[in-house]
């Protein structure tokens, strides 16, 4: 028995076979009307219906499938790049071990083997990584020369969500320091080649080999300090958007440029209706690790707009391979002073 689809598709074959195009093309000698630039008219002689039925029906069919998973793979990726066909949570696979690496589901860090003394051992988020080394010290991240991005990590004992910004980078370093915490089978490398320049990058953010004296200072800064304000009073490097700074107000993304954006730039982790930023005491809008990336996915981004492809964990379409703009548009998330739109030019693509 045919299916439905089947049947249609012989029925277009058929349909198409036996249309006059088919049948016969104009067939004029040069001098009896043809076009002299174009010489002899091609004669097509007529076919049977049946004779070419069958592979009508099956280069049609072709066709349309062809166009069927073309669809698909249009709606399940949309931006600038590529998704590859593995599994988003990649090097964070962890060789085999995938979640328990993060997450032991018994025991905390014990569930991995390691030997702690700590009082909230695996009480947030089931963590399976040796904190004990990090508790309570002080990283101070900087980019800019400045010390005024101190980030003082919990003190043992005193964790109350997985939630908390600061406790979010006490995680991420549990694996990523390398200096004071054990590299935690990290091998300082990212498994993603580096796109343009080649090579790879170091992973351990306390051991990075680059000769700093304090190694965090080559860091983006994240924590308390690291606010995100909008464009206003002495702040000139933001978005027109309202909310933020140092209050419990989360940006909302509502000015003239600002709206611009999230249509130009829809892989922006501002299409989503939770606020990326974190809060921390009296602050709602600052960054900590997860701002910029998602830990549980490499290679893809999914906001309100669809699914986009990405690298590094990015929380963001962020595929610089392609030599587009994406890159770029990414960081303009926060640093709006940069962008197209508050330069006036509303209408820049993201490529």
């Amino acid at each position: 028995m045919k299916n439905q689809f089947e049947i249609e598709v012989e029925a277009t074959a058929t349909r198409f076979s036996t249309t006059s195009f088919w049948r016969s093309a104009a067939a004029r000698k040069p001098g009896s009307g043809a076009s002299p630039a174009l010489g002899p008219a091609v004669i097509c002689k007529q076919q049977n219906s049946k004779e070419v039925s069958k592979p009508m029906k099956k280069a049609l069919f072709l066709v349309l499938m062809v166009f069927a998973v073309a669809s698909l793979a249009i709606a399940q990726n949309n931006g600038v790049g590529t998704i590859p066909n593995q599994d988003v949570l990649g090097a964070h696979l962890g060789y085999g071990r995938g979640c328990v690496m993060c997450h032991a589901p018994h025991s905390g860090p014990g569930g991995n083997g390691k030997v702690v003394t700590d009082s909230q051992s695996g009480e947030f988020a089931l963590w399976g990584q040796d904190l004990t080394p990090l508790y309570g010290l002080t990283k101070v991240f900087s980019g800019d020369g400045k010390t005024t991005y101190s980030v003082t990590l919990p003190a043992q004992g005193t964790l109350t969500s997985a939630h908390d910004p600061n406790t979010v980078i006490l995680f991420c370093l549990s694996c990523h320091d390398g200096a004071v915490a054990a590299n935690a089978h990290m091998q300082n490398s990212t498994v993603e080649t580096l796109p343009v320049v080649g090579g790879h990058a170091p992973t351990l953010l306390g051991a990075d080999g680059s000769g700093a004296t304090n190694p965090y200072q080559n860091d983006h800064p994240v924590g308390q300090f690291a606010i995100v304000s909008c464009n206003g009073g002495t702040y000139v490097y933001g978005w027109d958007c309202s909310g933020g700074g140092n209050t419990l107000n989360p940006i909302v993304m509502n000015g003239t440029g600002s709206t611009a954006f999230l249509t130009n730039y829809a892989g922006s982790f501002w299409n989503n209706p939770s606020n990326p930023l974190s809060t921390i005491t009296s602050s709602a809008n600052t960054v900590t690790c997860t701002t910029c990336h998602d830990q549980h996915s490499m290679t893809a981004y999914a906001n309100a707009k669809g699914t986009f492809a990405t690298s590094f964990f990015i929380r963001g379409n962020y595929v610089p391979q392609t030599g587009g703009n994406n890159a770029a548009q990414f960081c303009r998330n926060c640093h709006g002073g940069e962008s197209n739109e508050m330069h006036g030019l509303l209408a820049v693509p993201t490529t």
